[in-house]
């Protein structure tokens, strides 16, 4: 996948996005190097797609916390809560963003320990789960909907952004596209 196009990069600390903003005249990428450039991101539309965003968030703070050290888990809980919940402000009608702040803050909250350095490693893991765990769902959509589609030659319309710009990689929609195309399916 490393020759497509990537809306997100990722390689621990470091967090690129393509911006969305500068397409179709130019791909320019970003560095968002703390949960700030990640909100101005998000808001401003530099990065777009339910699952893109949610992603994007959850690696932004991911990138922050890389770099920070935490005396107690106490500390650590309270900074990822505080700058989750300024996460979600970026964009307050995502529903795939809200449900990964849920999810990264249980993944905290249930981490049983008293050192601050598990609970940032245990957010930064999860969050880095979210990304691979987004593309493999991506390619099982495609997979799938291909099979359900068939073998038979097909012509598909698609109108909406469903592809590697909205997600982690792959695409929803057009991720089946793909799958089709792979298979020779495509008229």
């Amino acid at each position: 996948m490393s020759a497509r196009l990537q809306a997100i990069k990722w390689e621990r600390p470091h967090l690129t996005i393509l911006n969305q903003l500068a397409l179709p005249h130019s791909s320019e990428y970003i560095e968002i190097s703390d949960a700030r450039a990640g909100h101005y991101a998000i808001s401003s539309m530099q990065t777009r797609g339910a699952p893109a965003i949610a992603i994007v968030a959850a690696l932004s703070l991911a990138a922050e916390l890389s770099t920070m050290h935490f005396d107690t888990s106490a500390s650590a809980r309270t900074h990822i809560h505080m700058q989750l919940d300024y996460l979600a402000t970026s964009r307050p009608t995502a529903v795939n963003l809200f449900d990964a702040i849920t999810k990264l803050k249980h993944a905290v909250d249930t981490t049983i320990t008293d050192n601050g350095q598990v609970v940032r490693d245990t957010y930064v893991q999860m969050a880095e789960r979210m990304l691979d765990a987004d593309v493999k769902d991506n390619m099982a959509i495609g997979e799938h909907g291909a099979q359900l589609i068939g073998n038979d030659k097909v012509r598909v319309l698609t109108h909406c952004n469903t592809g590697t710009l909205a997600t982690a990689g792959y695409g929803t929609a057009l991720g089946i596209v793909r799958s089709l195309h792979a298979q020779g399916s495509l008229d």
